[in-house]
């Protein structure tokens, strides 16, 4: 007879936990020239998980030469495509060996549970794993040209990457920008959100143990205004790529602009909808589906379809069955394995859910699922909301919230619904549920998103097209990521003419 494993005692391992705070520049920890300090506090308890430096300018510049000495050096950017895939496939290994590790910090720092954290950042080191099983595939060109002259097109690193990386992934996002930008040469330098730095801040200790030499990947903790945006007006970052709001990275063009023109690939915020038509093949799994989507990580995810555009003719049907649903849902601690939903990353965004709401209900939606009403306490715990009779020009339908809140608005024919997908500054991702394949290819390209998923028959495992590349639209950013071109957006095009 098969037993289960043991279940693991989270909380134990987190009592013995003493976390690296101190940041990782030039292959090892670096005392900061600095006096301030920030607080890491546990959303679901208000404990404090840490102390962190709050590294400036000079951490910064330090990390930044750091990597270019680096760079210049070649003992990476130089190496051959396969020399770096081998050191790479170690540092998925190693990162693997401490996967638990690294998921226990972010369950204390920003309140994913435990049981949703470790699988998710194995699904990061896969990314890892499969950016490197095609680092040897971007393939060079050769342009016809006159025949005594040999034309090419060729792709370098850029040199130094600046990441900037969000709270409510810390791990897999910092992996996931890692992961293209060393594949093809390059150095970088990690700032993680001060709301969730401590995973991120041993991914250099672990790269260092994988055989990645010093200075290629550098990690400074620090506040956004101060560490954040001396990395972003750097004029020796050759690219920045960012995850995060669409406030910050308005903010980031413009220091982009005002020091040394950076390339920049943004990934920012969405307002993703899912349009469901009356010819829906399996209502339940639709609704089984969106609120999977708006909850999961408490609905703290950029691309959580937060609108729901239904036809008139199955609304009633669609919104029973989500509130069935979102109402049944139950929070608990964070580092029980059988929890599934936990607390908002921090008492400032659980403020900020809670004024969305408030809105909702002022601007005259209807608040047929009040998350305040079923919340734990303590802790910074919202519980899935359902708004119905949600208007386009109301707050809640044009702005993110970023938290467990869903918006239900009915629409009489395809062309209604495409208005109401694209009446939005954003352009993430949309899912679009109907049986009628044509319909679903012209919304498709009707819809103003990087990434668009049709559901034409029953849902038989993931359907998520944001696994290839794509580039989103509006306010969700600028820049391609995932796929070979994601990893493109990482080189440098270079036209060499060699003449015999």
């Amino acid at each position: 007879m098969n037993e289960s494993p043991p279940t693991m005692d989270w909380s134990a391992r987190a009592e013995r936990l003493r976390p690296e705070v101190l940041p990782w520049i030039g292959g090892m920890r670096v005392t900061p020239d600095c006096d301030a300090q920030f607080s890491s506090l546990n959303p679901a308890t208000g404990g404090m998980v840490a102390e962190l430096p709050a590294c400036g300018e000079r951490e910064i510049d330090a990390a930044v030469a750091a990597a270019r000495r680096a760079f210049v050096r070649g003992d990476w950017s130089r190496l051959s495509p396969r020399e770096r895939m081998r050191r790479l496939y170690a540092f998925a290994e190693a990162l693997d060996r401490r996967a638990d590790e690294l998921a226990l910090l972010d369950t204390l720092e920003m309140g994913m549970p435990i049981g949703l954290a470790g699988p998710d950042l194995r699904g990061a080191i896969d990314i890892l794993r499969a950016t490197v099983e095609a680092a040897d595939k971007l393939i060079d060109e050769v342009i016809p040209n006159h025949p005594s002259t040999l034309l090419l097109n060729v792709h370098e690193p850029v040199g130094v990457v600046a990441a900037i990386t969000p709270w409510n992934f810390p791990a897999y996002i910092a992996i996931t920008k890692i992961a293209p930008a060393l594949a093809v040469g390059n150095s970088v330098v990690l700032k993680p959100s001060e709301i969730a730095s401590l995973s991120c801040l041993l991914l250099g200790e672990i790269a260092a143990e994988a055989g990645i030499p010093e200075g290629v990947l550098n990690v400074v903790p620090g506040l956004g205004q101060e560490a954040g945006a001396a990395l972003a007006r750097h004029r020796d970052v050759d690219l920045l790529t960012f995850t995060g709001s669409t406030v910050t990275g308005r903010r980031l063009l413009e220091y982009a602009g005002q020091s040394n023109m950076k390339r920049l690939i943004l990934e920012c915020g969405g307002k993703s909808p899912h349009l469901v038509f009356d010819d829906v093949a399996d209502l339940d799994a639709a609704a089984d589906a969106i609120v999977a989507g708006i909850t999961f990580n408490s609905g703290q995810v950029c691309v959580a379809g937060s609108r729901v555009l239904v036809h008139r003719a199955v609304r009633a049907d669609l919104l029973g069955r989500l509130l069935e649903r979102a109402s049944a849902i139950r929070a608990g601690n964070p580092l029980a394995e059988s929890t599934s939903f936990g607390p908002l990353a921090s008492a400032a965004h659980f403020a900020r859910v809670q004024e969305y709401v408030a809105s909702g209900a002022a601007e005259g939606a209807a608040l047929v699922l009040d998350g305040a009403q079923a919340r734990p306490a303590p802790g910074c715990y919202w519980m899935p909301t359902v708004f119905d009779g949600v208007r386009p020009d109301m707050r809640i339908a044009r702005e993110e919230i970023f938290g467990p809140v869903l918006g239900v608005t009915p629409f009489e024919d395809e062309d209604e619904a495409l208005r109401l997908a694209n009446a939005t500054d954003y352009g993430l991702v949309a899912t679009v549920w109907t049986r009628d394949a044509g319909r679903g290819l012209r919304l498709s390209r009707g819809i103003r998103a990087g990434s668009v998923s049709i559901i034409a028959g029953p849902v038989a495992g993931t359907v998520d097209a944001t696994a290839g590349a794509f580039e989103p639209h509006g306010q969700s950013g600028t820049g391609v990521e995932g796929g070979l071109a994601g990893m493109r957006a990482f080189t440098r095009r270079k036209a060499v003419a060699l003449s015999a």
